[in-house]
């Protein structure tokens, strides 16, 4: 039995940190390694979450999905894991019995556990997971390493639509999963690729980023569609990519789209959607929701980040320490997010 002590932060309720000291933890069973956590990315879920504004989410628990670690010491029959290893972690737990894990759709598991969200997750020191979870690189940095999962999360939703070189795409959100999605659209080059959002500041990462194709940004008014239609040299989207989680804007994808377009919920909202049945079939339309990401997704990424392909310098806007972990929390809600691209915890203490 190992015995670690470090104090950490636990979310009691919504806006409301207690310190505490996760204690001691056991070696690792077979096909577990046991972790050390490096670096954790604070994401929507984390926010939303610290607002009490989180579906499927419970009181207390330790945050934490988007993470760099360390292999301490691995489990029997564990071999595509070292000690030693850098590794990003898939936070997604899935059962590998139902239904959906049988078909390969593990990123939509019928009893799926998220790490951070229904168990307990990387907000500590030391941490135990199956080793199927991790993926390993020696060559990424840790912060590299904990931003590979929101990255996966927009390489995914680009998976679902199937971009074609003709196609014109829309990315509504320019927050850290629009603008994910924008990277990985941007790959594809289309014809046109615009980003938009209700805030200037969210759109000025645009400028900040390292995209293959730079997308144009478009600041939402009083009149969207007209200003969707003048970046769009007069047309529509053939692609609507939603990332912004509010249903008003979700909706409001149909009127926005081409004939024939093809529209991917990428944010998540707890609210009933609606849409005009007349509408959806003369354009004849195609709906895609786009959820967490595959093991794929992650290979996908570290490839792209290992060969230069994908640059990431830009994306983390706020570092902050353990200790300073309730504070960056307020910080953030207090400035409503839009100047906070990616924060990073930095756990060594």
């Amino acid at each position: 039995m190992r015995r670690f002590f470090m104090h950490t932060w636990i979310l009691e309720k919504p806006g409301l940190f207690i310190r505490t000291e996760p204690g001691h933890i056991t070696d690792p069973a077979a096909g577990d390694v046991l972790v050390k956590v490096h670096r954790i990315g604070l994401c929507g879920t984390d926010y939303h979450a610290y607002r009490g504004e989180q579906p499927y989410f419970t009181y207390p628990r330790l945050l934490g999905h988007e993470l760099g670690v360390e292999v301490i010491a691995t489990g029997e029959d564990v071999q595509q894991i070292a000690v030693g290893d850098r590794c990003a972690v898939r936070p997604y737990l899935a059962c590998g019995r139902c239904d959906a894990c049988l078909r390969g759709y593990t990123n939509a598991c019928e009893q799926m556990r998220v790490l951070g969200v229904h168990v307990d997750g990387g907000l500590q020191l030391y941490l135990k997971l199956p080793a199927a979870q991790l993926h390993p690189s020696a060559l990424l940095s840790y912060d590299e390493l904990a931003l590979v999962e929101p990255l996966s999360i927009g390489a995914h939703a680009v998976q679902r639509a199937r971009l074609q070189a003709d196609d014109r795409v829309l990315i509504l959100g320019a927050g850290p999963i629009g603008l994910a999605v924008a990277t990985f659209a941007a790959l594809h080059h289309p014809q046109i690729l615009a980003v938009a959002d209700l805030q200037a500041q969210r759109l000025s990462f645009l400028q900040k980023l390292s995209f293959p194709q730079t997308p144009l940004p478009i600041l939402l008014s009083q009149k969207p569609l007209d200003q969707i239609c003048d970046a769009f040299d007069c047309k529509k989207p053939t692609v609507i990519f939603d990332a912004t989680g509010n249903a008003r804007s979700m909706e409001q994808c149909f009127s926005y789209a081409a004939q024939g377009a093809s529209i991917i919920y990428v944010g998540l909202c707890q609210q009933h959607l609606s849409f005009s049945d007349p509408v959806f079939h003369q354009k004849e339309l195609t709906l895609f929701a786009s959820r967490n990401s595959l093991p794929a997704d992650f290979a996908y990424v570290i490839n792209l980040l290992e060969s230069g392909r994908l640059q990431v310098q830009g994306w983390i806007t706020h570092r902050y320490s353990l200790a300073q972990l309730p504070q960056a929390f307020e910080a953030i809600h207090q400035t409503q997010d839009h100047m906070c691209l990616k924060a990073m915890i930095e756990m060594e203490t």
